[in-house]
């Protein structure tokens, strides 16, 4: 009897998680890639776990807070170059001069990059690609896409990585030792930023894979739209605020029946409603028991 209850169990474990694995591979329209990408992000969370992330936990536990700011102030001042690029060829010419100023207040004053001057002195740090450039001259993202240990992209912002890369100055620094060294710390250092993020995506999210893809392509569209609100959501009114129309609302009908009287407004309002009522017009008024 016990061995027919566990093997009862143990079938209905495989049909619910069979089940969940049928809802959670369901298609989406941004989506249509989801099995060749589910592969490719498992090849990821392998060599995540195996090699990057244990890198950048070690490296976040023995790097005092002030070099990992140095160094992320070091590849940011690096990648203003191409930010400014696409800048400009979003017709963003004052954003695009703001990104300059950055690259050579850093550059010199800042000393390579490693003090953040810019930002102290009222000049705004942008987050700009060829991928966004793209969409905001008109061109459609594309299906959801996960590049093998690059992670998240989409038909549209795979290419363009291709046209940002040389527009970062190590791509053109001639140590090649020094330069791969370089891209290393600096991936080391991005994925020690992220390790709380992913930490709170492991904890909480059922579904890991659907999760990063729909943030990802929400934040990309927020991105290229320079944080507007998207035009496609549909925007509720505060129920907080006065109506706009100069005409009171009428009250509720049943509710107001039951409060009539045959005496006038104002002796019909002082008798049926209580005092602490009384003293309030605009209650009164949304009743309807005022003229």
């Amino acid at each position: 009897m016990v061995t027919s209850i566990r093997k009862l169990c143990l079938l209905l474990g495989v049909v619910s998680l069979t089940a969940a694995c049928t809802a959670m591979r369901a298609p989406s329209d941004s989506d249509p890639l989801e099995g060749l990408n589910r592969t490719v992000d498992g090849f990821n969370q392998v060599v995540d776990k195996a090699v990057v992330k244990p890198l950048a936990q070690g490296y976040d536990k023995v790097t005092p807070p002030e070099i990992k700011t140095v160094i992320g102030n070091f590849f940011s001042n690096l990648d203003d170059v191409s930010v400014a690029f696409n800048n400009l060829l979003q017709g963003k010419p004052k954003a695009a001069g703001s990104d300059i100023t950055r690259f050579a207040l850093n550059t010199t004053v800042g000393i390579v990059g490693i003090a953040d001057v810019a930002t102290e002195l009222g000049f705004q740090k942008h987050d700009e690609d060829f991928g966004q450039t793209l969409g905001v001259w008109g061109v459609g993202s594309g299906p959801y896409l996960v590049l093998p240990l690059l992670g998240p992209s989409t038909l549209r912002d795979a290419p363009g990585r291709f046209v940002d890369a040389p527009l970062d100055p190590l791509y053109h620094y001639d140590d090649v030792r020094v330069r791969n060294s370089l891209f290393v710390v600096n991936a080391i250092n991005t994925r020690a930023r992220l390790l709380p993020a992913t930490d709170l995506v492991e904890r909480v999210a059922l579904d890991q894979y659907a999760f990063v893809r729909d943030a990802y392509l929400k934040r990309r569209a927020s991105l290229i739209r320079d944080g507007a609100p998207d035009p496609t959501e549909r925007v509720y009114e505060d129920f907080d605020d006065e109506p706009s129309s100069s005409v009171a609302p009428q009250a509720f009908p049943p509710f107001r029946a039951a409060l009539v009287q045959p005496e006038p407004v104002d002796q019909q309002a002082d008798a049926v409603i209580p005092v602490d009522l009384q003293q309030s017009e605009r209650a009164r008024s949304g009743l309807g028991l005022l003229n």
